[in-house]
């Protein structure tokens, strides 16, 4: 349900930052408004109808889309798509298929530089530039036309759409410590939480946090094709106890499960007191690590 909430934010509030209308960043990134949202999560029933919230007071300020944000939860009816090629919505998040649009590329060098990358949008079938070779990117499709359903990513001149890339890098004591990054659409957020909070809270490895058990949401609203929303739909790792299941469907969800969860994750932690790197790769694909 956090990241139910986090997600509503993001699909409201989110867009190019380079690109008027400004975003109310500030409050978005408020403790208080953090705490504000937190109390919102029903430890007994999942919130089908979770809405983005109102951080403007938070950052002194007063929102100017409160008529966008009344009519969020409006049915909108669906846009016609073009014939052929190979739609998102016939692939499995969890298939080879599903993350082979995009990759993710970690490296560290000796004097501890920590790099981040997740390349990703010229996904075949493509528009190819001319002679070049290079496929033109379809993130495209994660602009909305309709300021109601998320007034910062309206398709505009210039401006660039939000995207899920999500190449991460964590500090601690002022110095590089952790770089992680992986593929997968709109859960990639989710992944990377869990794998940090695997080695931070639960003290994992980080190869252990890579092959642990995950779990995603289909509740926000997908960041391609026509921005389906799924509420409660969860997907859960096959090692979910039996009264898990079962209270998780009494409480809303509705889960499926899966042998492998956590993604394609790939991270280089940093041992300063050791002088030493930690690889990780995830065991869902052909990820791997190289030493030299």
């Amino acid at each position: 349900q956090a990241m139910n909430l986090a997600y509503a934010d993001r699909d409201f509030y989110y867009g190019d930052t380079a690109q008027p209308p400004e975003e109310p960043v500030a409050g978005l990134l408020s403790k208080e408004y953090a705490k504000s949202r937190a109390r919102l999560v029903n430890t007994e029933r999942n919130d089908a109808a979770v809405s983005p919230g109102d951080p403007y007071p938070f950052q002194g300020g007063r929102n100017p889309y409160m008529e966008q944000l009344k009519r969020w939860h409006e049915p909108r009816a669906k846009r016609p798509v073009p014939a052929g090629g190979t739609p998102l919505s016939s692939l499995d998040w969890m298939s080879g298929s599903f993350f082979a649009g995009t990759t993710s590329v970690v490296a560290a060098d000796k004097e501890g530089w920590l790099v981040s990358i997740t390349p990703s949008g010229g996904w075949i079938p493509a528009v190819i530039a001319g002679p070049t070779g290079i496929g033109l990117s379809q993130r495209m499709q994660s602009f909305v036309l309709d300021a109601d359903e998320g007034p910062f990513n309206v398709l505009a001149p210039g401006k660039r759409p939000r995207v899920t890339l999500t190449p991460t890098l964590a500090m601690k004591d002022g110095a590089p410590w952790l770089a992680f990054a992986i593929q997968g659409g709109d859960a990639q957020d989710q992944h990377l939480l869990q794998y940090f909070l695997n080695i931070v809270e639960f003290g994992m490895t980080p190869q252990e946090a890579a092959e642990s058990p995950a779990f995603v949401s289909e509740q926000m609203r997908a960041s391609f094709e026509q921005h389906e929303s799924k509420p409660g739909t969860i997907w859960l790792n096959d090692v979910t106890p039996p009264y898990v299941r079962s209270e998780l469907e009494r409480m809303g969800y509705t889960p499926s499960y899966r042998e492998r969860t956590m993604g394609p994750v790939n991270a280089i932690l940093v041992d300063p007191k050791h002088r030493t790197f930690w690889g990780a790769s995830g065991n869902h694909g052909e990820d791997y690590g190289i030493g030299w």
